[in-house]
This record gives C-alpha cells, sequence and structure tokens, in this order.
C-alpha cells in the first residue's frame, strides 16, 4: 500500500494543513472533545449574524483527526449557525474527505462532536 496513492486529494490536503489550527481568546462559541482514542479536539468559532465568519481548531491527535477537523473548517466556513448544526454531519465529513480508513471514522465522530459542543455555545439556549 502507497499511503499517497491510497488517499483523496481532499483527504492529503487537509490530513496536512495547519492553518486554521489556532487557538481563539475569547471565542463566541468553545466545544471540546477527547475520544476513547484518546485523541483531543477543540474548536473556536466567531459569528457574526448568525454566521460563521472564523472557525478555527486545535488538536492533539493524529493525521486522520486533523483531517477531520479540517473537513469541518471548510465545510462549515460562511454557514448560519442553523445551516452548519445541520449539515456538519460524521457522515458529511467522511464523505468530503473520500478516502478516510474505514476503521477511523471515529476522527470524523469526535471532530463533529466538538464541533457541536462549539455551536451549542454559541446558541441562546447554549
Amino acid at each position: 500500500m502507497d499511503f499517497w496513492q491510497d488517499h483523496s486529494l481532499e483527504y492529503l490536503e487537509m490530513a496536512f494543513r495547519t492553518h486554521y489550527r489556532q487557538r481563539l481568546e475569547n471565542p463566541d462559541g468553545y466545544g471540546k472533545r477527547t475520544g476513547e482514542c484518546g485523541d483531543t479536539v477543540e474548536f473556536f468559532l466567531i459569528v457574526k449574524d448568525g454566521v460563521l465568519t472564523d472557525i478555527h481548531y486545535d488538536i492533539d491527535g493524529c493525521k486522520n483527526t486533523n483531517a477531520c477537523a479540517n473537513a469541518v473548517v471548510e465545510m462549515a466556513r460562511n454557514l448560519t449557525v442553523d445551516d452548519a448544526w445541520e449539515k456538519i454531519t460524521p457522515e458529511a465529513v467522511i464523505n468530503y474527505l473520500k478516502t478516510l480508513p474505514s476503521h477511523e471514522t471515529h476522527c470524523a465522530e469526535l471532530a463533529v462532536g466538538a464541533f457541536y459542543l462549539a455551536v451549542r455555545d454559541v446558541l441562546p439556549c447554549g
């Protein structure tokens, strides 16, 4: 097996990109989750007029978790909070990445779970 040949361009880009990996001070929404695998994902959201204008994350985890967190950022940027809540799912992240290994789908669940916590933190009843 050849790692570079076995993965989609989307997966490779998301697995190795780091420019959204940043901790924000005083975000409008914050969520953190640690998976059974030991990986931790944190999301930091800035919202203007109900739209997710700035999304950053930090992880302590593997390249699969990084790929999933980056995919969440790409998919959620400029969505309304309500649309993000509805459209960002583990299945959507897996589909976006195309070649996330089937034994690593828990990484998508972990990233989306942390993102949901951040979105819930933004909501008035959160």
